[in-house]
């Protein structure tokens, strides 16, 4: 798989006590249901390909894999 450098990775993770998204610093769409703000890191992640820039979406704290307090 080829690396890519200057990818911009949104991450659906728990953040005060909500589910949302990061994205170089910033959280937005907060939400008490995983899958709204997994709708929303979508949305983002459509807008950022259409302007050309390479996109990946992490999501933690399913399965109990990389799950955060």
């Amino acid at each position: 798989m080829r690396e890519i450098s200057n990818r911009a990775v949104l991450t659906v993770a728990r953040h005060e006590g909500a589910w949302s998204v990061e994205l170089a610093g910033e959280h937005f769409g907060q939400s008490a249901d995983k899958e709204v703000a997994k709708a929303a890191a979508h949305r983002r992640a459509r807008t950022l390909q259409d302007s050309g820039q390479a996109c990946q979406i992490r999501i933690t704290g399913e399965h109990g894999f990389g799950a955060r307090s």
